[in-house]
């Protein structure tokens, strides 16, 4: 079969592999229909997460038809139609048994190798590295999905690729940011990044009962659609003091949750933008935290950070003062999929949300190398790339 490989930093290549087999019988091959690149590829992509090697088979986000199944998967059979969650859970575990799916106990391993990281092994996630599994990924003809009878939900008839494909991992992301923020009515959420994710966790604070939402960019083509389909006031902080701008819009007392939707490459301006940017060029920092700590100094006293956007390792120059003194709550972690994926594809088939939208662009795999160059930087006013093995 046909895959996107990794090489390196900046190079993937679409390549010849081994088509996947049963190695398990709870095992299912699904043959992809559509799948997508996620913002947290680009850290793949640019070199930021630890363990990858070359060769290794990427994406997470992804659909398909079932073509086989294990002796013991139950719920599906060939030919179903199905939208896969990019964690990968057992489905027995205590974190599974509790919704907790992104921190699985049996799915990874891998999870010695986080350990001396995290303090804990974490689940597996398709495409992400070893550190994660070193499950080959999904921007493939084919896949195999371990524990299927978990992680595969049932397209409802009548739903495109576009609709659905989301599901897997940008909606139920952006919603769990949303439902970390402990939503009540009448309050103002902030959602720094205006990519797919933060379009969805946008959509879904409405959902939740958010009276206000405000998105934080600086590409406009993102902030256009922040405003025009998915509700929000918006600022440019290239144009304007995302902080002083929060406090003017609320009053002074600041949003009451804040979202973070960008991650370890966050861009910031001034002294500390350029400080992060070169200390992460080094390697002397892992992860640049511009956007958190803008953040914690915006959000009103007592009220909530929910952090979604992919951290790898180590950051500094946190306000940790501020956050404290303050009585910050501060939530976060990779999206429990099998538990919102249900809801979030009744949300859909019920037209509250249209999850479609955000799909600017559709290449097929064999331009893959294309598609992350024009998703990187951004061209052609380029929100988000699916693609067609």
């Amino acid at each position: 079969m046909r895959a996107v490989c990794w090489h390196g930093a900046n190079d993937v290549r679409v390549e010849t592999v081994p088509d996947p087999k049963i190695l398990n019988p709870r095992d299912a091959i699904l043959k992809i229909t559509a799948t997508t690149i996620c913002g947290s590829d680009l850290h793949i992509y640019d070199g930021y997460i630890p363990s990858m090697q070359p060769g290794d088979i990427i994406g997470h986000e992804f659909m398909g038809e079932v073509v086989e199944v294990g002796q013991e998967v139950r719920k599906l059979k060939r030919g179903d139609r199905v939208v896969t969650s990019s964690i990968i859970g057992c489905g027995q575990c205590y974190f599974c048994q509790h919704q907790e799916w992104s921190l699985c106990d049996n799915s990874n391993p891998n999870g010695w190798m986080q350990e001396p990281l995290f303090g804990h092994g974490t689940a597996g996630i398709f495409g992400y590295s070893h550190l994660f599994g070193g499950y080959a990924g999904a921007q493939a003809e084919y896949v195999r999905v371990p524990f299927a009878d978990y992680g595969c939900v049932k397209v409802p008839d009548g739903l495109s690729d576009e609709q659905a494909l989301p599901v897997s991992d940008a909606f139920p992301t952006g919603y769990m940011g949303a439902d970390l923020c402990n939503i009540k009515p009448g309050d103002v959420i902030a959602v720094w990044g205006a990519g797919p994710v933060g379009q969805f966790a946008m959509r879904s604070a409405y959902l939740l009962g958010a009276e206000r939402v405000i998105a934080i960019d600086r590409i406009p083509e993102r902030l256009a659609m922040a405003k025009n389909h998915s509700k929000a006031e918006i600022i440019n902080y290239e144009e304007i003091d995302a902080g002083e701008a929060l406090k003017e819009m609320t009053g002074g007392r600041g949003p009451d949750a804040c979202i973070d939707a960008v991650g370890l490459e966050a861009h910031g301006t001034g002294l500390m933008g350029f400080y992060d940017e070169a200390k992460q060029a080094v390697r002397l920092e892992t992860d640049r935290p511009h956007v958190l700590r803008q953040m914690i100094l915006a959000c009103r006293k007592g009220g909530t950070l929910s952090i979604m956007g992919v951290y790898a390792g180590f950051i500094d120059k946190m306000p940790m003062g501020a956050a404290f003194n303050k009585g910050l709550k501060i939530n976060m972690g990779q999206m429990y999929g099998q538990k919102y994926m249900p809801k979030l594809l009744e949300h859909v088939v019920n037209g509250d949300v249209d999850s479609s939208d955000v799909f600017t662009h559709q290449m097929p795999l064999t331009e893959a190398k294309q598609a992350y160059e024009m998703f990187k930087h951004k061209r052609d006013n380029c929100i988000k790339v699916l693609l067609r093995p």
